[in-house]
């Protein structure tokens, strides 16, 4: 639990969503995390994107592991639902929670020693079935809880803070996501709010299992000129694969867009204008062959890739493959759930 109690005011000139909210009421406890952590700004992008997008707050339900990237569920949305699982677990709690009730909204927050190391065989599971969900994970290359050890998304010749350097291979999330079949892959900064909201808001309204690996400076132990996870490196070495925004879904906008580099600028329906500019010709974020050849072209020059990498809204999502009801198991009544002994002997009959 919190140590200290937000403050419950609010001010009376604040902007209100579409269903009455401030951004106030998708907040949660204070922090107790370091003064400075990336995982911090996260939060905040999180807020953000849940209050832009008017997700009603009892409709969402926050799950995490352990680590500190695991306390984060405590600091946004007070009024939704919560788990706090097992060291690595929190994909198979949300697979069961998915699978009773698919009208929530899901988003697991994770770090990289709770998904890619003692936790990685859930995630890899998770992305499989593609269940649906924000599965965020916030990556700075080291267990903060357990004093800065290199976790297994540090990157080779990376020192520690104590001057070691990092002699294994890193297990690369997004590497791992596309090669495994994820339909939404995605990478951004902590530092960088602007990209970070809207491919957040993009992948909770994604049709599936969105993975968002954010690179989340350690301001305490991985925060040092020898590190890769550092907030000056990231700044130094980021690249923006896609240029991030977001538009919902409504009637289509139809404008064109010049080849030649020039923007142009198209109106949305609230009114508010969004200027578009062309991606690099050979960037396609539909083709995993390609993107795959373009990230591994980068990381050979030691750049982060960021933006929404990836993605495919056509493949079936856990309730599509397992043909689940349209509505929640919790609404289901108890006689279609359990229809009674003579129905179930005859289910047996079958498959003697």
């Amino acid at each position: 639990m919190p140590s200290i109690v937000k403050p419950v005011a609010t001010h009376p000139s604040l902007q209100r969503n579409e269903l009455g909210f401030t951004v106030r009421d998708y907040e949660g406890g204070m922090s107790t995390l370091c003064a400075g952590c990336g995982h911090d700004s996260i939060t905040a992008a999180i807020v953000r994107a849940l209050w832009e997008l008017a997700v009603p707050p009892h409709m969402l339900a926050k799950m995490s592991g352990i680590g500190c990237s695991s306390k984060t569920p405590a600091y946004f949305v007070s009024g939704a639902h919560g788990f706090n699982s097992a060291h690595g677990r929190m994909p198979a709690i949300t697979s069961g929670a998915a699978a009773a009730n698919r009208t929530l909204t899901y988003i697991g927050v994770s770090g990289d020693g709770d998904s890619l190391s003692i936790g990685l065989g859930q995630l890899c599971h998770a992305i499989r079935r593609n269940v649906p969900m924000l599965y965020v994970i916030e990556n700075n290359g080291v267990y903060g809880l357990t004093k800065g050890q290199f976790s297994a998304s540090a990157d080779i010749d990376s020192k520690s803070k104590r001057g070691e350097p990092n002699r294994m291979a890193p297990i690369d999330p997004v590497t791992l996501a596309l090669n495994l079949g994820a339909t939404f892959v995605a990478r951004s900064f902590s530092g960088d709010k602007e990209q970070l909201v809207p491919i957040l808001k993009a992948a909770f309204v994604h049709r599936g299992f969105a993975l968002v690996d954010v690179i989340s400076p350690c301001v305490t132990f991985n925060d040092h000129s020898s590190s890769t996870k550092s907030y000056l490196y990231t700044r130094k070495h980021k690249v923006e694969a896609t240029e991030s925004n977001f538009v919902p879904k409504a009637q289509e906008i139809v404008a064109h867009i010049s080849p030649n580099g020039h923007g142009a600028n198209v109106t949305m329906h609230d009114g508010s204008v969004v200027r578009f500019t062309s991606l690099p010709a050979n960037y396609d974020p539909t083709d995993r062959t390609r993107v795959m050849d373009y990230l591994q072209q980068h990381t050979g020059t030691g750049e982060v890739v960021t933006g929404l990498l990836y993605v495919n809204p056509s493949v079936p999502d856990m309730h599509e493959m397992n043909k689940t009801p349209d509505i929640a198991l919790t609404e289901v009544p108890f006689e279609k759930l359990c229809p009674g002994a003579e129905v179930l002997d005859k289910l047996q009959e079958d498959w003697r």
